[in-house]
């Protein structure tokens, strides 16, 4: 069974940083293209990173320069750097895959940007 567990999230001011990880089991995280998704409070869900099973890395317009996602396949856990955090960075951050025709989410992690 597929299992995304995602931590890290938390309250930073303006400017600061985090690392968001995401741990997967029941597949592994190099053979699939893996996601990470937020949802502020009162928007939808929207894409914000994804990563290939090659190691594509592919960015919506709005975080380029600021978010990084990567792997590390000896942990079987996708991250997501993000930078420079802005007030509009708030939200619950998702990590998301799909595997043989269904989609996977876990729970998030929630981001607080305020001073």
């Amino acid at each position: 069974q597929v299992q995304l567990v995602e931590s890290g999230g938390g309250l930073v001011q303006p400017g600061g940083s985090l690392r968001l990880s995401c741990a997967a089991s029941g597949l592994i995280v190099s053979l699939y293209t893996m996601g990470w998704y937020r949802q502020a409070p009162g928007n939808e869900r929207e894409l914000v990173a994804t990563l290939t099973s090659g190691g594509y890395a592919n960015y919506v317009n709005f975080v380029k320069g600021r978010f990084t996602i990567s792997k590390d396949n000896a942990k079987n856990t996708v991250y997501l750097r993000i930078n420079s955090l802005k007030p509009e960075d708030t939200a619950v951050y998702y990590c998301n895959v799909g595997v043989r025709g269904m989609n996977y989410w876990g729970k998030g992690t929630l981001v607080t940007v305020s001073s």
